[in-house]
């Protein structure tokens, strides 16, 4: 009986840090648009991920996270792109992002129906040890 309230607690733990690190970037991105230090305000938010990304640690519901720009205009690929790379440009990040049940990221505009979508673990370099 021990061992459920352990694996609860845990649960309720991991989904605290999934939380908190989704609060955490959202502030860091207001404050950096309100500074001036971006030009476009990023917001990001869990959603259901792409199943056939899915990895040994992914969440069965929650495993997205929706990157959206709020540029008040349909954003090109090329520009949804380089709005991916904020995430996809830390390995760290991308790594703990893995490590807390999330599979795929998602880059959208809030105006169009543009978005793109990636793997988040050929992101991480994974496995480098194991491949030289």
């Amino acid at each position: 009986m021990w061992y459920k309230l352990i694996e609860i607690f845990e649960w309720f733990g991991e989904m605290k840090e999934r939380y908190q690190l989704v609060k955490d970037f959202n502030l860091a991105s207001k404050n950096a648009f309100i500074s001036g230090d971006a030009l476009t305000l990023l917001e990001v938010k869990i959603v259901n991920g792409d199943r056939s990304y899915k990895h040994e640690f992914s969440k069965f519901f929650g495993s997205g996270l929706r990157l959206k720009a709020l540029a008040g205009r349909p954003l090109k690929r090329d520009e949804l792109i380089d709005i991916a790379k904020v995430i996809l440009g830390n390995e760290q990040l991308v790594r703990k992002l893995i490590a807390l049940g999330w599979d795929t990221l998602e880059a959208h505009d809030n105006v169009g129906f543009n978005g793109i979508k990636y793997a988040l673990k050929q992101h991480a370099n994974i496995g480098g040890y194991l491949n030289s």
